[in-house]
């Protein structure tokens, strides 16, 4: 052997002793003690809250960095629900060494196990997850600013995290309760590509998601760096049914990414994530009972179109255009859609679907609809289409079985604009028009006393005595509703016949306000009032949420003969007088009735 190569060897060797012994010095001079006060106090410090370790508390400096620790908590906002916002059973850490005298941070894996998340949303919007209240941060103006805002340039990447028995759930501001179980959730960077594997529970609905993207680490790190292409090519499958994912995800430095992604299935179940109100999660360990939190009464609406916000921030802020396609979409308590087939384009503040169709049964839809201004407070809503051929009878077969509904053949066309951030907001601003009708319907008393408070004030306001037959047939109903500023003006542009009577609707909706003000002609077929005009003799207001019937004076003129109408009011005294023959029949549906493509083009 040459000297070179013992002297070579040898110093090698010593470095390696060097080595050695500076990291098991390290290692035996770190105080685990100390350490966890110290990442509690930083935690403290960055989000306001308090870390607590309570397990033990290991590092190993070879051969990178590792740290364990176990029963972590994390504490939660004051105005909580919960007293912890995250609980841990355990977490293993394993940073790379080299990387750390350039001053980076590169983990080589995470490993999370028992993790425990409570997310809350408080009536005012603040989400418990918002730090930006509760950290200490430094004056405005202090030397740190230029250092932190090199901080935020420098990544921590990470090459593979797996989670394991997690438990999250997420509490809205109307205190209803969402429940998800991560069994597992692995990511690992293989190459240039993040392998993806989620086996999940969202709402008991059992959720797994397979399949390759581009590598995590370098998205994140060149996300506002330099122009990056990410192709996406997942597998989501839902109570056994599959969706294929492909496409792309792009960005460019300081612009918004470009999303273009294709959805393909034969068969998907509409997904139901919101918590039932009357069967709430149970409550996992350490939480307060869930049903606790559901014995409140919750207040009785003020409106019928909900005032709550919509969450319109959570719509992405991208560019592209995402294209669905899938043969059989499950609703909930609904016959299945056939054939849906969709193209959304994103650009920024705007998402536009110009073309929307679907099939249900032998019905057909033809929609568009786009929204805009979603960066602002009042984003704006635009839609119009045709519906066509559906029937009363196949919409409500699965959603009510015993409604006792038959037939109800029905056509509806739209056309309206409007803006706002809740339901509520749109109704009230809303502009256009909408016209539907239905003919020959068989509808069973119980189907009509369960539709909701206006109709059947509205029903009882033309035929109490519909009550004491088990069956109404509907010979045709059409409804022409003008909007203008959130106004609907009815002039005799609703009619209604059905076995029993004839009835067309004047009058207005405020649906700012949501005040009823309608009169409501009825012309009874039953022999009960031939030769009489009862036009004008029946009203209906108060509001969507409590409307009341009653009887319009201005429609009672003087005579001198007085015919009891009790029936119309079921069972309350009225005169009319002045009664004259009915000389024509009454054709409410045909007078109700404007050219359909005078809604939405080629409609007829």
């Amino acid at each position: 052997m040459s000297k070179l190569a013992k002297i070579t060897i040898s110093t090698l060797g010593g470095v390696s002793i060097l080595i050695a012994i500076g990291v098991w010095y390290a290692a035996s001079a770190v105080d685990p003690v100390k350490l966890t006060k110290l990442l509690s106090s930083s935690v403290r410090t960055a989000t306001g809250r308090d870390l607590k370790i309570t397990g033990p508390v290991s590092l190993s400096f070879f051969p990178g960095v590792s740290v364990s620790a176990e029963s972590l908590s994390l504490s939660n906002a004051s105005w909580a629900s919960d007293t912890d916002m995250l609980k841990l059973k355990r977490i293993d850490l394993n940073i790379k060494t080299l990387p750390l005298l350039s001053k980076r941070i590169e983990i080589g894996s995470v490993k999370l196990a028992g993790l425990e998340l409570f997310l809350q949303k408080n009536g005012a919007g603040k989400a418990n997850w918002d730090f930006s209240g509760d950290a200490s941060r430094e004056p405005s103006g202090s030397k740190n600013n230029t250092e932190t805002s090199s901080v935020g340039e420098d990544f921590i990447s990470m090459e593979s995290v797996l989670i394991a028995d997690a438990h999250i759930q997420y509490q809205d501001p109307s205190n209803a309760i969402s429940s998800y179980q991560i069994g597992r959730l692995s990511l690992v960077d293989s190459g240039d590509k993040t392998v993806v594997s989620v086996s999940m529970k969202a709402q008991e609905q059992a959720l797994e998601l397979s399949g390759k993207m581009d590598s995590l680490s370098k998205l994140f790190k060149e996300w506002n760096a330099s122009s990056t292409q990410f192709p996406i090519d997942l597998n989501l499958t839902m109570n056994g049914k599959s969706m294929m994912m492909k496409g792309e995800v792009s960005k460019n430095q300081n612009t918004p990414p470009t999303i273009n992604l294709t959805l393909n299935s034969k068969a998907f179940d509409w997904p139901v994530f919101s918590a039932s109100p009357n069967h709430p999660p149970r409550a996992i360990s350490g939480a307060k009972s869930a049903a606790v939190m559901h014995q409140s009464q919750k207040p009785q609406p003020k409106y019928l179109f909900s005032n709550e916000s919509i969450p319109f921030d959570a719509l992405p802020q991208a560019k592209g255009e995402i294209i669905i396609n899938i043969g059989e979409l499950n609703l909930p308590k609904r016959k299945s859609i056939e054939n849906l087939q969709a193209t959304l384009q994103l650009n920024g503040s705007a998402i536009d679907i110009p073309s929307l169709r679907f099939e249900m049964g032998k019905g057909s839809a033809d929609l568009q609809i786009k929204l805009s201004d979603l960066d602002t407070s009042s984003p704006a809503l635009t839609a119009k289409g045709v519906t066509k051929d559906f029937t009363l009878e196949s919409l409500l077969a699965r959603l009510d079985p015993g409604s006792k509904v038959s037939g109800g053949s029905m056509k509806m066309a739209f056309d309206v604009k409007t803006s706002g951030s809740s339901l509520h907001q749109m109704a009230s601003n809303s502009n256009g028009k909408i016209q539907l009708s239905i003919k020959q319907a068989r509808m069973g008393t119980n189907f009509l006393n369960d539709a909701g408070d206006f109709v059947v004030t509205l029903l009882d306001s033309m035929n109490p005595l519909r009550k004491k037959t088990t069956e109404t047939v509907l010979e045709c109903a059409v409804a022409y509703l003008p909007i203008n500023n959130g106004q609907i003006n009815i002039a005799k542009s609703v009619g209604i016949e059905t076995d029993k009577l004839d009835a067309a609707l004047a009058g207005s909706i405020n649906l700012k306000t949501e005040a009823i003000n309608l009169t409501i002609d009825p012309k009874e077929k039953s022999g009960l009032t031939t030769g009489l005009d009862l036009t004008g003799m029946v009203k209906m207001g108060g509001t969507l949420t409590n409307p009341k019937a009653g009887i319009n004076q201005a429609g009672v003129v003087n005579s001198t003969v007085s015919i009891g109408l009790g029936f119309l009011t079921g069972g309350a005294s009225i005169l009319a007088e002045n009664a004259r023959s009915i000389t024509s029949k009454s054709h409410p549906c045909r007078d109700a009735l404007h050219p359909w493509s005078d809604i939405y083009p080629g409609a007829e």
